[in-house]
């Protein structure tokens, strides 16, 4: 594997390392950092990552998931141990469009720049460079570049290789199928079923028959055989929204398949092996629910070995211009139209709105504004309609008004 691709470290101090064997992505890093750091360094992958560490001082070091010798998370793990100050930034080297280079290929050495840069404080740079890679890094179907939504997709793309339960906890209207449906695409049982199963709609008395399955003759009205929707989703995922409300009775059950990865159809004493990776959703505090007994503690620390929080659009409100343009966009092109743009003033009002239905309620006064706008190419404030309970306000005239 090869050694160090440009000068001794020992010469420089507060460096970069890439570990990669993705050549594409290492020089994309390199690009982006390039003028900002020094030294740069690249590694191919973990075990020589772990040799460069023991002979430079470095600040940050981006490490690619797909390791050709190592596991990823171990090596995290070693340097956490051995290297805490060195901040360790995943990376997905699937994102690039280049193959990974075999051992026998040459890796082209870097030209490094010569101008000389004021020292900057460790921490303060790590951050800043991180900050720049998570940047580039959105999730599919996902739009907002806030430090806020930074740090679910950092959160998204460190759990999505594997297989662990994901709790995605927020406030209606967040974006939490999105998050699931970013965890299925970017996982790998990407090619295999997701299964979406909205637990509030869903009456309880056919909840299990739902889940489970049942057989012929199980109970009245069963003429055939009916498979579940957690078999459905075997080799994928199965997405629990509003799993909150499910029933006490199928919350035991529900923790026995996550324990025995076992089921059992409706009218047959056979089980059956299943392997589905489970993601759930919750609008609801479901530790305070757990706390009080109305959901059950066991389950709820089995769903949330890795819990996600998604942020209110009110604390992301650098994002609400982007996505609000990204709403215009995709009504403009599902209606063949023109497109469609904000003005000042428009900005300025959404900006300001509270936002308590999150991003469903953007998308919803994009949506009546992308009507009322007509022929026209700009959405002025006349045409924003903010909900709120049993009327719709505008921000300047009431709506009777707008029929007169």
């Amino acid at each position: 594997m090869s050694a160090l691709l440009s000068t001794p470290l020992a010469a420089h101090a507060g460096g970069v390392l890439i570990a990669s064997p993705n050549r594409a992505l290492r020089q994309r890093l390199f690009d982006r950092v390039n003028g900002r750091a020094r030294p740069i360094e690249q590694a191919l992958g973990g075990a020589d990552a772990l040799a460069q560490l023991e002979k430079g001082n470095w600040q940050v070091l981006f490490l690619d998931r797909r390791l050709p010798d190592l596991d990823a998370h171990e090596v995290m793990a070693i340097i956490q141990r051995r290297f805490p100050g060195i901040e360790v930034e995943l990376v997905d080297s699937d994102l690039t469009l280049d193959k990974a280079p075999s051992d026998k290929e040459s890796v082209r050495d870097l030209e490094r720049s010569e101008a000389t840069q004021a020292p900057a404080a460790r921490n303060g740079e790590a951050s800043t460079l991180c900050d720049d890679v998570r940047a580039a890094e959105t999730l599919p179907g996902m739009v907002g570049a806030s430090p806020a939504m930074q740090r679910v997709y950092r959160l998204v793309r460190l759990v999505a290789p594997r297989s662990t339960t994901v709790l995605i906890a927020g406030a209606t209207g967040t974006g939490k199928e999105l998050v699931a449906r970013a965890l299925h695409e970017l996982s790998p049982r990407a090619r295999k079923p997701l299964v979406v199963v909205n637990c509030a709609a869903i009456p309880e008395s056919l909840l299990e028959s739902e889940l489970f399955g049942y057989t012929r003759g199980a109970f009245t009205g069963a003429v055939q055989s009916q498979i579940g929707r957690i078999p459905a989703a075997h080799g994928g995922t199965l997405f629990l929204d509003e799993v909150s409300e499910l029933p006490l009775g199928m919350q035991a059950k529900l923790l026995r398949f996550l324990e025995q990865k076992e089921i059992q159809r409706l009218g047959t004493a056979e089980a059956m092996r299943v392997d589905v990776r489970v993601l759930a959703a919750s609008n609801v505090d479901l530790a305070g629910r757990a706390a009080r007994g109305a959901f059950r503690q066991d389950l709820f620390y089995r769903l949330a070995a890795f819990p996600i929080e998604l942020p209110p659009l009110a604390a992301r409100r650098e994002d609400v211009v982007p996505l609000a343009e990204h709403f215009l966009d995709c009504m403009a092109a599902a209606m063949a139209g023109p497109k469609v743009r904000l003005s000042a003033e428009a900005i300025r009002i959404l900006e300001a709105h509270s936002w308590h239905g999150n991003v469903r309620e953007l998308q919803h006064v994009m949506e009546r504004a992308s009507i009322l706008v007509e022929d026209g190419d700009v959405v002025e404030a006349r045409h924003l309609y903010f909900s709120e309970p049993q009327r719709l306000v505008n921000v300047e005239l009431p709506l009777e008004a707008c029929d007169k």
